[in-house]
């Protein structure tokens, strides 16, 4: 699942807002993005084409088909697999290592390390 950062803005108006007019999708994308109509409707087929939008009629009407979580997990992974070839311990040392959390953060990473 490879979803690029222009998906993901149209993706997000269409979660948040589902199910939504491709029209009102647009409109959207011009006032928080400054997308035109060609490009929104240019990345709204793209996202369809590759299954994560349902397009239903009349009125062209989209409705997600993947979940926030999917994507999150996917990229995730091409995260993982592309920068510190697949180990964890790697990603989490880049990411907490210049990184000041609270006590309750700390807490809250160590619960859901046990629970694993």
């Amino acid at each position: 699942m490879k979803v690029f950062d222009s998906e993901i803005k149209l993706m997000e108006i269409i979660w948040r807002d589902e199910p939504v007019s491709a029209k009102a999708v647009s409109l959207a994308a011009e006032k928080e993005i400054g997308w035109n109509k060609n490009t929104t409707y240019t990345v709204l087929k793209k996202l369809i084409d590759k299954g994560y939008v349902r397009r239903d009629e009349p009125g062209f009407v989209c409705s997600s088909l993947i979940t926030r979580g999917e994507i999150q997990k996917s990229e995730a992974r091409g995260l993982l697999d592309r920068f510190f070839s697949g180990s964890r311990k790697a990603l989490f040392s880049a990411l907490l290592e210049d990184e000041e959390l609270s006590d309750d953060e700390l807490a809250e990473l160590r619960d859901l390390i046990d629970r694993r």
